[in-house]
């Protein structure tokens, strides 16, 4: 049985239908997928450009490489792996930060919800 089982008919002008699907083409998103997040009071973000998502493999390839000399210098004992793994958490948590800010939607601050 289908999650979503109830229909809604939606009527639009030539406009309002344009500006639907570019701002659901913006966010990478389908049309309904789109005014399901709407209406839970969330605003999506446009897709960022190609360039953020090259900086985001670089930033997962460099903590995978922290996480790496970690492991290693942790098993060889020759270097302090507390303050390294501590590094690498924060290096974890400012990548999720960027994803947070450029990629989740946002909860809406819209008055009517």
């Amino acid at each position: 049985m289908r999650k979503r089982n109830i229909q809604k008919i939606l009527r639009f002008n030539r406009a309002e239908a344009q500006e639907l699907q570019k701002k659901a083409k913006a966010a990478c998103l389908s049309e309904a997928a789109l005014i399901r997040l709407l209406v839970k009071g969330y605003e999506p973000k446009a897709k960022p450009d190609e360039r953020f998502y090259d900086v985001m493999r670089e930033l997962s390839a460099i903590g995978n490489n922290i996480n790496q000399l970690s492991a290693k210098a942790n098993s060889l004992g020759f270097i302090d792996a507390p303050m390294l793994q501590s590094e690498a958490k924060k290096w974890n948590k400012f990548q999720l930060e960027i994803e947070k800010r450029y990629l989740r939607p946002d909860k809406s601050e819209l008055k009517w919800q």
